[in-house]
């Protein structure tokens, strides 16, 4: 059984590329998501996440979160500082101590923005 493949030089066919009406997205836009989903990359910043989220208080103190993952106090003040940064959690300062709360909203707005990556934007 013989097959024949179609000839690619057929200007019969259909162009490989349609114009599409949707929105490019904005460069800075790109840059912030990119910037977020760094922050949340890292193991050691997703289980400090949820080691404050499930503190009894609503927050937790900086000397709360560095036993329960082994890691020195610098190590941990690194990571929250990109937290923070980031926006996923709020910093408060008590003498000498660092309190952090999640920011459920941007936590919100980050799933909400992933998911509209599947519908297009016109």
């Amino acid at each position: 059984m013989t097959t024949t493949l179609p000839n690619p030089t057929n200007h019969q066919q259909a162009p490989c590329c349609t114009p599409t009406a949707a929105v490019a997205p904005r460069p800075a836009e790109s840059r912030d998501l990119a910037r977020k989903l760094k922050a949340l990359s890292d193991p050691t910043r997703l289980q400090l996440l949820q080691l404050v989220a499930a503190h009894p208080e609503g927050r937790a103190c900086i000397c709360d979160l560095t036993e329960p993952l082994g890691v020195t106090q610098p190590t941990v003040s690194h990571h929250m500082k990109l937290l923070a940064e980031s926006g996923f959690v709020t910093r408060e300062q008590q003498g000498k101590w660092a309190y952090y709360a999640i920011k459920p909203e941007a936590l919100n707005d980050l799933g909400q923005h992933l998911a509209s990556l599947s519908r297009p934007r016109i």
